[in-house]
């Protein structure tokens, strides 16, 4: 029992200095910064991310625009040496206004080593998904929520099917547009320090 609490420790201590090398910092992470200051850094870069969704798949846009909200995480950061876990921070905007801001995480375990930053952006397409979002205290996709990754074509286009759910999904990294990404077990809850 005492050999697998050090092991533990270990996976994590290491997992947390992976993610340590990655050049990226979380928007809005700056501990010196006042809260404003924060907020202004994840809304700037949640602009930013829109920006890049957009050029990606054009189709996008239509979806952010006629949705009723919109989450956008510009830097999720993961970590992984056996045990992987993941953190970002974002805002929710509700016609490109800031109505919120919200933390996201997430955890996995098996054969990983590494770290890497991705973006996220939910959008939320129907009033009633909306409206149980906005009334949980924290809501986990996959388990609270089915949010439906898009699947981007050759010329950037939506899948209709994905587009027409009630929550649609899309994950960014370096590179791009992320296919075949699940984001099942990621859990997001109000920022309690923003």
């Amino acid at each position: 029992m005492r050999f697998q609490r050090l092991a533990i420790a270990a996976t994590l201590a290491a997992a947390t200095a992976l993610a340590a090398c990655t050049t990226t910092t979380p928007a809005g992470t700056n501990t010196n910064a006042t809260v404003a200051q924060q907020r202004q850094a994840i809304n700037d870069a949640a602009s930013a991310t829109l920006q890049r969704l957009y050029e990606q798949a054009p189709d996008s846009r239509a979806i952010v625009d006629r949705a009723h909200a919109v989450l956008v995480f510009p830097e999720v950061l993961s970590g992984a040496f056996v045990v992987g876990f993941e953190h970002g921070r974002g805002v929710l905007r509700v016609k490109g206004q800031p109505q919120g801001y919200y933390t996201s995480t997430g955890g996995s375990i098996g054969f990983q080593a590494g770290a890497q930053s991705k973006a996220l952006v939910i959008a939320f397409t129907d009033a009633a998904s909306y409206q149980k979002f906005r009334n949980s205290n924290g809501w986990t996709i996959g388990a609270d929520a089915t949010v439906a990754v898009a699947s981007i074509g050759v010329n950037g286009s939506i899948d209709t099917q994905t587009a027409n759910q009630p929550v649609v999904g899309f994950v960014l990294n370096n590179g791009g547009l992320m296919a075949g990404v699940s984001i099942d077990g990621t859990r997001i809850a109000p920022a309690r320090n923003l």
